[in-house]
């Protein structure tokens, strides 16, 4: 028996079903007595079974540690699951990781009813990956399926899953920002004020986003009575509910970004400044430090569409968690890890403005920092960005860097590389303190530099370092 305390996971307070938990390197949920019976009642129907085995649903044991019954008598089951190598949320997917998790809840959906079993919610947040597999995690979403009764977590559905997908598939707007300011994902009503009269022509965005933005134009308290009162009572056969399930998958299925031009970075794999040879001493050299290091989770900060963290797995990496700001180069890697089946997850971040803490009192979606269980890092041409585009101070960048994981290889881009020179280019150098130099002084003063290596003329140097 652990002599330590379980330690309660944010964001799930708000369920009163049941708690979930994090001893050491387990995670526990607790099944309240009052909800009991709805849990008996779709573990009885072997739904459950179905869904693990198809590896829609995270698998579990049902156990009973004495410490649990002691601390917590209210409590009748305990469910223990496998600890994720990465929690992520959904302002950090990009276009197909989000789509991919709006058909797996679909998916799941209609699974459920062939077996009387329905979702109580439609909350995004019960889902999380691995690598490019969606997997559903909340196992007390499900509940006994009562005959006439609506889809309770449609709008839910439409603002955390359907609207963000639609904003990029029709107009090419990122809804990555908007996502996190609100949590909530989007309303209808705000989305509606996006449409053209050529979208009116769409039965499905006429059922699933203008009849209701128009019932959100109600007080709160009667958009309470329509949803859970008339319309609860009107009654809606499963066969139609099934049937609007399946044409929402058909909807949200082919969907694709409006915006498939050039981005950013996406085409950056083929467009830059640096010769093949370079490339592979870059790849040789993460190659070298991965085998050394043996990293089971290993951070790629600036990914792109991928390259440098399909090596790092090819070396022996464990685990990629991949981040970038470009959706578009983000939307190739993802396809590249779902086509491979790769362990390879690639999150929308923005290394100037991380993921904060945010939500109830501040905790209840946690920070990138908050999250980081990396034992090794690359940051491949990243740090430039930050310093010169971003005006972070080289040392503040680096010691951001080198917090996240105890090891890794960061890689300097000089003043004379043609990358710096178009950053210069438009702007006033007020960046001194920008040099080699520099770099390698404050990353000695926070550990060792294990191995350097120059890869162009122009003196990019990777850096391996080893944290004290």
């Amino acid at each position: 028996m652990s002599s330590q305390l379980p330690i309660p996971v944010p964001g799930s307070f708000r369920d009163p079903s049941g708690r979930v938990y994090q001893l050491e390197n387990e995670i526990f949920r607790t099944v309240s007595l009052e909800f009991s019976s709805e849990f008996e009642f779709v573990e009885s129907t072997g739904f459950f079974d179905k869904a693990c085995r198809e590896k829609l649903l995270l698998s579990f044991d049902k156990v009973t540690p004495d410490w649990f019954a002691a601390m917590w008598p209210e409590v009748k089951y305990v469910l223990k699951a496998p600890m994720l190598p990465m929690v992520s949320f959904p302002y950090e997917w990009p276009f197909l990781a989000l789509k991919e998790a709006a058909l797996l809840h679909l998916k799941l959906q209609l699974m459920a009813l062939d077996f009387e079993v329905t979702l109580s919610d439609a909350s995004a947040y019960n889902v999380q990956f691995q690598g490019s597999q969606a997997i559903f995690i909340d196992h007390l979403s499900f509940r006994q399926y009562r005959e006439g009764e609506i889809w309770v977590g449609h709008r839910q559905f439409c603002e955390q899953f359907l609207l963000p997908l639609l904003m990029r598939a029709f107009f090419g707007i990122t809804p990555n920002a908007w996502y996190r300011g609100g949590q909530e994902g989007i309303t209808a009503t705000d989305f509606k004020r996006l449409l053209g009269w050529r979208h009116y022509l769409n039965i499905n965005v006429l059922t699933h986003i203008v009849l209701p933005a128009s019932l959100q134009r109600s007080t709160l308290d009667k958009s309470l009575s329509l949803e859970k009162g008339s319309l609860a009572q009107a009654g809606l056969p499963k066969s139609s509910f099934k049937r609007m399930l399946q044409k929402l998958y058909k909807w949200i299925e082919p969907l694709a970004p409006a915006d498939t031009g050039k981005t950013v970075w996406k085409d950056y794999a083929h467009n830059h400044s640096y010769s093949t040879e370079e490339v592979e001493i870059k790849k040789q050299f993460i190659a070298e430090f991965v085998r050394e290091a043996k990293p089971g989770i290993l951070w790629d900060l600036g990914c792109n569409t991928g390259d440098y963290s399909v090596a790092a797995m090819e070396a022996g990496a464990g685990y990629v968690v991949g981040l970038d700001f470009d959706l578009g180069a983000l939307d190739l890697a993802f396809s590249r890890s779902k086509e491979s089946h790769l362990p390879f997850q690639v999150l929308f971040m923005d290394a100037a403005n991380p993921s904060p803490n945010q939500g109830w009192k501040g905790t209840e979606r946690q920070s990138l920092a908050s999250r980081a269980k990396g034992n090794a890092l690359i940051a491949l041409a990243l740090i430039h960005h930050l310093a010169i585009s971003r005006n972070i101070p080289l040392e503040d960048a680096l010691d951001w860097l080198m917090s996240l994981a105890p090891m890794g290889v960061i890689e300097f881009v000089p003043k004379e590389d043609a990358m710096v020179k178009k950053l210069l280019s438009c702007r006033e150098d007020i960046f001194p303190f920008y040099t080699e130099e520099s770099c390698l002084t404050f990353i000695r003063s926070k550990g060792k530099v294990i191995k350097t290596v120059k890869t162009s003329q122009s003196g990019r140097l990777l850096i391996w370092y080893s944290r004290t």
